[in-house]
């Protein structure tokens, strides 16, 4: 079934072939439920995934099952996660058109940039599922790759971690929405979200959260990651590229996620609740 489309904005800037129309980051659709003892009809959201095929400098990148909203930030978090780009300058121009099988974002990366792409040896070059940060990587060599060690110790209190997961559910309004969607918050040592991103894919919304953070000139040691899903081991990797020193999610990492925190020097609190959680490495960033 292909994704519905809805009446955008005006296009981006240089892309004169793009339609006025963008997939919708949802749909409604038929429902039958069973419920005491009798089927009940009705209808309900659920969240759109599309594939979004990323052209960098004229070649073919990767192909990855998105949620059609915030896919500038996803181009920039997803190219600076992968290691093509160190600063949202070296995007030198992005454009987006929609076709009828999803969407293409073209991007053109400036002269450094370029030599990245050409001798890094990474392109997927093949569709990857949406709950998948992996698909599409041609060696077993590139799946997991060495994290950098982050720097600064940033301190954030049990209490403050608390306050941050509370008020995450507030920053998912596609979730309220149609549920089934994941977000990726950054917030304050304080505990207070100041920016928050939203998609079917747990490494597609912090993608996009990093790319938010670039563009906006935020930096890692400002603060904390916050995540609603549970913390596999791409998620480190994506937060260790960015220098982020503490990463919390709702539900259980992986045994591969914690090797890889400590590896980095992160802190790695997960399962976390409003009235507490566990930490499985770094502990030295929080106070109690």
């Amino acid at each position: 079934m292909k994704p519905e489309f809805v009446r955008a904005g005006a296009p981006m800037a240089g892309d004169s072939d793009l339609s006025p129309c963008r997939p919708a980051a949802y749909r409604e659709v038929p429902e039958r439920r069973w419920r005491g003892f009798a089927a009940v009809g009705g209808r309900r959201c659920v969240p759109e995934e599309v594939p979004v095929a990323l052209r960098v400098n004229c070649a073919d990148y990767a192909v990855m099952l998105a949620s059609p909203v915030d896919l500038e930030d996803f181009a920039h978090g997803f190219l600076f996660t992968e290691g093509l780009i160190e600063a949202p300058g070296e995007v030198v121009e992005l454009t987006m058109a929609t076709r009828e099988e999803g969407i293409v974002l073209r991007l053109e990366l400036a002269t450094d940039a370029v030599r990245v792409v050409q001798s890094s040896g990474n392109s997927r070059r093949l569709p990857a599922a949406t709950g998948c940060g992996l698909c599409g990587v041609q060696s077993l060599r590139e799946a997991v790759r060495p994290v950098p060690r982050v720097t600064g110790v940033q301190r954030v209190t049990a209490a403050a971690v608390g306050r941050a997961v509370t008020a995450l559910r507030q920053w998912q309004p596609l979730n309220a929405s149609a549920g089934a969607l994941h977000a990726a918050a950054f917030a304050t040592p304080e505990g207070e979200i100041v920016l928050a991103r939203e998609d079917v894919g747990r490494h597609n919304a912090l993608d996009k959260l990093i790319g938010a953070l670039l563009r906006e000139g935020r930096s890692a040691q400002d603060g904390f990651v916050v995540m609603s899903s549970r913390c596999s081991y791409e998620l480190v990797q994506k937060a260790a590229r960015f220098g982020v020193g503490m990463l919390c999610t709702v539900s259980a990492p992986t045994g591969l996620a914690i090797r890889l925190a400590e590896e980095a020097g992160m802190t790695l609190v997960s399962r976390a609740q409003a009235d507490g959680f566990s930490v499985f490495a770094g502990e030295c960033r929080l106070d109690w």
